[in-house]
């Protein structure tokens, strides 16, 4: 399928990396036992837990220790925001978001707010930037967490984490972040940049679905101020509980490990084609890059061409992956949220795609896009 479909859109996902199958069929095949048995072959596959606790702990400079497995980012975010909320010794009741964030964190905000918890969302420019200073006059005593995304998934937007993690801090509030668009590709300190729960997933950094995980800080830990959402077996803590998938977290482990070592070759290739890719959408009249004056991730273009309907554009374009938004909600017909808080018209957000270039990609595949939305518009 790869050798006829060009798949730009490796911000819903990515081809899992060849090196990090073979892992997982170790783990599937040969290396199967339970990691909580007690014999010499489940001890195995605790090791290779523990391994893994440890390139990801590398690559974002945190202890081995405050990292927990879970399915994926969505369960991280709700295990964060409920946990955190709902623990026993927890009473504030005010949680900061911002209107742009993934819906995994929307949507867990509602359910929150449903059952008494007061949220405030923060705007964002037509950039797609929030405004520090509002953040901090939205901070009162009844504050509990500041939920912040490190990178936007639609738009590439890359949030000030280390001047957030600076403003919590003094506050004494807590900073949970979505870091699942950048963790692989930028680097960074959860330590020094003051994040007290960091969110990712596998499969957008050339792992498999169905597995990602959470760093904890170890004052929320040790003080037990996290409530588990999933209970029954005791794994990972007590925070979730359930037979680990040793298949699929020996390969994030790899994933992990793969991103460290080749990041910066990565971002050199991926920089090249989105340079020509900006450069070729350049030519095209009437194209805007939306979020193109703030701080932008290296892989990611979401550009409004005037005329292009991106729902047929992509009907009619069924070998070419782009997309019109998050995965989680593409599925619709609808305006991206995202694209909408930042100010854009409804016929605007309707005429833009968010193209995300991964590893994998090409130059001639670049071309082929652009000559496909030449011929579309033309």
């Amino acid at each position: 399928m790869r050798d006829t479909l060009i798949y730009l859109d490796n911000n819903a996902t990515t081809a899992v990396d060849n090196r990090v199958v073979e892992v997982i069929n170790i783990y599937f095949n040969q290396l199967y036992g339970n990691a909580s048995s007690l014999y010499n072959f489940g001890s195995k596959s605790k090791l290779i837990l523990e391994q893994a606790r440890t390139s990801i702990s590398d690559l974002i400079d945190a202890e081995p220790e405050s990292i927990y497995f879970t399915s994926g980012a969505t369960e991280s975010v709700n295990l964060a925001l409920k946990g955190l909320a709902l623990s026993p010794k927890n009473s504030k009741k005010h949680i900061i978001t911002c209107s742009t964030e993934h819906k995994a964190v929307l949507e867990t905000c509602e359910y929150l707010q449903s059952i008494g918890y007061e949220i405030d969302y923060l705007p964002v420019n037509n950039g797609g930037a929030i405004d520090l200073e509002v953040l901090k006059s939205l901070i009162k005593e009844d504050t509990l967490l500041v939920c912040l995304m490190w990178v936007n998934n639609e738009t590439g937007v890359i949030h000030p984490i280390n001047e957030i993690g600076k403003i919590t801090k003094a506050a004494g509030v807590y900073f949970v972040c979505d870091g699942s668009q950048g963790v692989g590709k930028l680097p960074i300190s959860v330590t020094s940049s003051n994040i007290d729960i960091f969110c990712f997933s596998g499969h957008k950094l050339y792992a498999s679905k169905g597995v990602g995980g959470i760093y904890i800080g170890s004052e929320i830990t040790r003080n037990d101020k996290i409530q588990p959402l999933i209970h029954g077996g005791g794994q990972e803590d007590n925070l979730r509980s359930g037979t680990h998938n040793v298949p699929l977290i020996a390969g994030l482990g790899k994933a992990f490990e793969i991103a460290r070592e080749e990041m910066q070759k990565n971002e050199d290739h991926i920089v090249r084609l989105k340079t020509l890719l900006e450069s070729e959408l350049s030519k095209m009249s009437q194209t805007s890059i939306n979020g193109v004056q703030e701080p932008r991730i290296f892989n990611t273009v979401n550009v409004c061409i005037l005329g292009l309907d991106s729902e047929v554009f992509i009907g009619i374009n069924s070998d070419i992956a782009v997309s019109n938004g998050s995965a989680c909600t593409s599925a619709l017909v609808q305006p991206s949220h995202v694209l909408l808080a930042m100010g854009l018209s409804t016929n605007d957000a309707m005429d833009s795609i968010r193209i995300s270039i991964g590893k994998y990609n090409t130059e001639s595949e670049i071309h082929q896009l652009i000559e496909r939305i030449n011929n579309f518009i033309n």
